[in-house]
């Protein structure tokens, strides 16, 4: 195995004091008194990652994440512990981060390629794509003080990105970029990770995780809580996020006046995470082995934790098993409504006569609102059905047609 980072029992402590005046107190004390408490962002962390891997890194806020970025970059030294780094890092950790604001975007290209150790010669070369993929227009002339949060994470992407490092560190920087942009940026991490270059992606939305990165690691509360392939732990931090540590049945909904009553399941639990709105509990199919024409039944069970929730709507996706995609509409999309109150609620899916010839599909389903930009939640491949069929015809797709004899 070509290990490119080892980090071994890393332990990072911080000392909090209430008051500023008690760190001096502390300094001077002749009997040593101590006036702090001692607070462990990491407290013991382990794990090795090769290279050529893209690590998703997985926490809530307060997790320990960016503290073990910034130690693997040398931003900050471990309290105890080794670490174990090989090869050029380029790193992406805060918005804006080494960028001297009175400087223009084009200079603070220069600034940061030089901190990276490269001449400017170098960086000479490299400018015209680095100006290319940020497309920032005049404003790669302006003082990057009046840069909005868009343009400082197009141009920090353009810079890290298109310098070719051994390790590329991202954390949560895609979160501040339009659509078109996060696209472009996932697109060539994947260029660089066919390159054999080795990514640390950090990022709360686990779908991401699951889809860019092979492997992943969940920091809860400055420890490894998972670790091993991406999809498997970002199954268990989902987990985690949904149910929190203690199931409870919500008993105590709204009593104001022009509310109505809502009757729920006896099982219908409220995850003890307020940042979980709603949720995908169940998908079934009519059948997993159909025939070409068959009718396909997609039934989604989901739930909803808010009293209501504004726009939301139901997608289901058909994927080859190599994520070719097939076909996906939406409600939002055909203008159906669906039930979007707190509760346990169910819709069917239907394809009268599917069109599809011989292979095996997978389903995906997802939950948005604001017309499909904001992912509440979405669960991939989350079902698989096969279509056999005696030889009647060839391709992917069957399309009406006629034939038409002319001589």
């Amino acid at each position: 195995m070509d290990e490119i980072i080892e980090i071994q029992d890393v332990v990072k402590s911080y000392k909090l004091y209430d008051k500023p005046l008690d760190r001096l107190k502390e300094v001077i004390s002749p009997t040593h008194k101590t006036y702090h408490k001692e607070f462990k962002a990491l407290n013991g962390i382990s794990f090795k990652v090769e290279k050529g891997d893209a690590l998703g890194i997985l926490g809530k806020n307060g997790s320990g994440k960016s503290t073990l970025l910034k130690i693997i970059t040398g931003v900050l030294s471990p309290t105890s512990g080794t670490i174990q780094v090989k090869g050029k890092i380029s790193a992406i950790l805060e918005l804006g981060a080494g960028f001297n604001p009175e400087y223009s975007g084009k200079e603070n290209v220069y600034l940061n390629g030089l901190m990276m150790g490269f001449t400017r010669e170098e960086i000479d070369i490299k400018m015209d794509s680095i100006i290319e993929f940020a497309d920032i227009g005049e404003f790669i002339e302006q003082p990057v003080k009046i840069y909005s949060s868009g343009m400082f994470a197009r141009l920090a992407f353009a810079v890290s990105i298109n310098v070719e490092p051994d390790i590329l560190i991202v954390d949560e920087a895609l979160a501040v970029g339009d659509v078109r942009f996060q696209t472009k940026c996932i697109d060539k991490m994947k260029e660089l990770k066919s390159k054999g270059t080795t990514i640390l992606f950090v990022s709360h939305a686990t779908e991401q995780v699951k889809r860019f990165c092979n492997k992943a690691v969940w920091l809860k509360d400055g420890v490894v809580q998972a670790s091993g392939e991406s999809s498997e732990v970002a199954d268990l931090y989902e987990d985690f996020m949904k149910y929190n540590t203690d199931l409870t049945v919500n008993t105590e909904l709204s009593t104001e006046q022009n509310q109505p009553e809502i009757s729920q399941p006896e099982d219908f639990v409220k995850p003890n995470n307020p940042d979980i709105l709603s949720s995908i509990t169940k998908v079934n199919l009519n059948s997993n082995n159909l025939k070409t024409f068959d009718e396909l039944e997609v039934e989604v069970e989901y739930e909803v934790y808010e009293n209501v929730i504004d726009d939301l709507l139901l997608g289901v996706a058909i994927y080859t098993p190599d994520r070719q995609y097939i076909f996906g509409p939406n409600t939002h999309l055909e203008k159906i409504d669906i039930p979007n109150r707190l509760g346990r609620h169910r819709v069917k899916y239907i394809i009268s006569s599917l069109s599809l010839l011989s292979g095996t599909f997978c389903i995906d389903v997802g939950l948005f609102n604001n017309e499909g930009i904001v992912c509440l939640d979405y669960k991939q491949e989350v079902s698989v059905f096969k279509i056999s069929n005696k030889y009647f015809s060839e391709g992917l797709l069957y399309m009406e047609h006629k034939w038409k004899i002319i001589n």
